[in-house]
């Protein structure tokens, strides 16, 4: 895959308390990726991206709800996150804007 490819891979970060949590103590950080992204191609993405050497990548597809909105039945898009953990000595700082 070219560098074009690799970088619509990963779609956003997830940042939240237990992904915080997460990057604290098992160096494990959370990104929302493209649905048809494959382990490798993640591994890739965020090595490439970031700079950084992947140990493993863990991916769970998450299924919508179904809500109710105005009487009308409703469902949130399905999502799929990668967990990716990283060798011993390497991290991604993530800057927030305020």
């Amino acid at each position: 895959m070219n560098k074009e490819q690799l970088s619509s891979i990963l779609l956003a970060p997830r940042i939240s308390e237990k992904t915080a949590r997460l990057a604290d103590t098992a160096n494990q950080f959370v990104f929302d990726v493209a649905k048809t992204a494959t382990k490798p191609d993640i591994k890739k993405a965020v090595e490439m991206m970031f700079d950084v050497e992947v140990a493993s990548v863990q991916v769970v597809n998450q299924k919508g709800k179904t809500k109710m909105f105005k009487r009308q039945a409703g469902k949130r898009s399905d999502v799929k996150k990668a967990y990716v953990r990283l060798k011993p000595g390497h991290d991604i700082e993530f800057i927030a804007s305020e």
